[in-house]
């Protein structure tokens, strides 16, 4: 507190403010801020991959079917494209972007993009009843009628393999998303395994008495579920290619699809039904069931999303599948919500780290390990090389000597002393080592011993 003299008989009194309820003002109101911001950090939580995944489970007496139904509308469809081809359509796949798709018609295999533009006709691939792409290779797999198996590159549009499978028409088709190996499905109840580095299929599994009418493969690549004449639906693993499981449907199983999350479901007729768990625990009911109107002709689970799509003959059906999609993905791989530039983005990084076709094997994790071929075969190969052996042991040859020291005998000694040094140094090497697992063995026996001299407890019990 401060005065100052304005005029000889007025004074002013000028109080200075206290500092101290400015702080503390200033303190509340960072807490409070901090509150708020708290708060909505705490609306925005989200707890990602949980311990169990979100499926559905009614009540014993609840009455899900008309629950189902109501949900199935919800999803809006947005029309891209729509185009006439004039002729049948055997399938469609998407390539590496939503930017362009494959159809194989009646004749030929073509190639369109988002908006119905024909961008190729390839006649080389006729006859084509399936299809399978190969993301990380840019590798379009193609079954045909023929008998035929193709692979062809869409980075550059040329043919990479063509294989004559000789087991007639090639109308059930699946690939393994964790080695990139095709499985085919034939009249005879095998399956094949084929990849476009041999002539030859890899593996041959007979998996039904009748013929294979479904083959589907989890993204692990660690189960295989195929379906066939027999009406049985049967669990193998891959691995060592046995089965696990064996069920009978009433009617077969035409179409099967795996979701990411590892639920199952088969089409038999017109209804769809929905399993959990069937590699690991016997099943005795579906997990859902829905009826369509018209016979199923195929069905796939929608990526990072809980929806079956089933296409029959009425159209096209979506179901909600509690628990299906995988809720947490990688953006730098696969991103549902990318933009056109993060796209275009992820094409050229997709085309710089393509891996070549000739890397597809059973096992993909050979592809980092050290080569173990033989020393001796490769020691050989390198002899037949050069010409010569080029670690083989020159021949002592003694120097001469004069004044009588170079006889034939004198020669022979020093020969024989030569060669004792080498046997002496391995002797010497032997006798050390016996030595030293001695010592390990001494020095074992007396941590043993003391070990057993100390005295316990429970000692004074024993008889």
């Amino acid at each position: 507190m401060c005065c100052h003299q304005l005029t000889s008989h007025s004074f002013v009194l000028l109080v200075q403010p206290r500092r101290q309820h400015y702080k503390l003002k200033d303190m509340i109101t960072r807490s409070e801020e901090a509150s708020e911001m708290a708060q909505k950090q705490a609306a925005r939580f989200d707890l990602l991959l949980p311990e169990d995944a979100g499926f559905l489970e009614g009540d014993e007496d609840e009455d899900t079917p008309s629950t189902l139904y109501k949900n199935i509308d919800l999803n809006s469809k947005q029309l891209m494209c729509e185009i006439n081809v004039m002729e049948s359509v055997n399938d469609v796949k998407w390539l590496h972007s939503e930017a362009m798709y494959a159809v194989a018609q009646k004749k030929w295999l073509h190639i369109y993009d988002s908006n119905g533009i024909e961008l190729h006709c390839i006649r080389k691939f006729n006859d084509v009843l399936r299809m399978q792409f190969l993301p990380y290779h840019f590798l379009l797999a193609t079954a045909s009628a023929t008998s035929f198996l193709q692979y062809l590159d869409v980075s550059v549009g040329k043919e990479v393999a063509a294989i004559c499978t000789k087991t007639g028409r090639l109308d059930v088709m699946c690939q393994n998303p964790h080695n990139a190996v095709i499985h085919l499905g034939h009249s005879n109840g095998t399956v094949t395994l084929w990849s476009p580095n041999q002539k030859e299929a890899l593996v041959k599994m007979l998996c039904h008495q009748g013929g294979v009418r479904s083959v589907t493969v989890d993204k692990t690549g660690t189960y295989m579920v195929t379906s066939g004449m027999d009406k049985k639906l049967k669990v193998y693993d891959i691995r060592a290619f046995k089965p696990l499981k064996s069920y009978f449907l009433p009617a077969g199983a035409s179409c099967l699809s795996l979701s990411q999350r590892g639920l199952l479901s088969a089409a038999t007729g017109d209804i769809v039904q929905v399993y959990r768990d069937v590699w690991n625990t016997p099943v005795s009911k579906p997990y859902m069931a829905h009826r369509v109107q018209r016979t199923i002709w195929g069905m796939n689970f929608c990526p990072f999303e809980d929806v079956l799509g089933v296409g029959h003959g009425e159209g096209f059906t979506s179901m909600l599948i509690p628990g299906a999609g995988e809720p947490n993905f990688d953006g730098l791989d696969a991103n549902p919500y990318r933009s056109a530039k993060q796209r275009q983005e992820w094409e050229v990084k997709a085309l710089l780290e393509k891996i070549q076709p000739e890397l597809i094997s059973l096992d993909p994790t050979e592809l980092g390990q050290v080569d173990r071929a033989t020393f001796e075969q490769r020691h050989q190969d390198r002899v037949k090389a050069l010409g010569f052996d080029p670690l083989a042991k020159e021949k002592f040859i003694p120097k001469y000597k004069k004044k009588g020291r170079s006889s034939t005998g004198s020669v022979e000694r020093r020969k024989r002393q030569v060669a004792h040094e080498d046997q002496r140094d391995v002797i010497r090497k032997t006798a050390e080592d016996k030595m030293k697992i001695e010592k390990e063995r001494k020095k074992r026996e007396k941590k043993e011993a003391v070990l057993s001299s100390q005295r316990s407890a429970l000692d004074r019990f024993k008889k």
